[in-house]
């Protein structure tokens, strides 16, 4: 997965959270990292579904996970799974102290019941 049009490894991650679910004071479950342009945006599995609305608006194919020890890559344009791939510009994950899901402060005491 070296040199491959829709991955800049030299872009590094636009924040520590989600960009949407910050501005709105949203939480979210995982966080996914484009990696194309650097965008955090939210799972599938959170309320928000950010990391996909970024593909669908951008065509940027590729997200890897934002999360402490997880480097996979998915590919939105043919749906595979990529166990890993280049090494992005660091960090390479939200910070190992921000809760799961988060932020801290934002999620609701019921938070599981809504990702059913």
């Amino acid at each position: 997965m070296n040199d491959i049009t829709g991955i800049d490894p030299s872009v590094p991650p636009s924040g520590a959270g989600c960009v949407e679910c910050d501005a709105a004071q949203g939480w979210w479950f995982h966080l996914r990292r484009c990696a194309q342009c650097g965008h955090v945006g939210c799972c599938d599995d959170s309320p928000a579904k950010h990391a996909t609305a970024h593909y669908q608006s951008t065509g940027h194919p590729f997200i890897q996970s934002y999360e402490p020890g997880e480097d996979w890559f998915w590919n939105f344009s043919t749906s595979e799974l990529y166990d890993s791939g280049p090494e992005l510009a660091a960090p390479v994950s939200h910070p190992k102290d921000q809760p799961v899901p988060g932020p801290a402060g934002r999620v609701p005491a019921n938070w599981a019941e809504t990702l059913r």
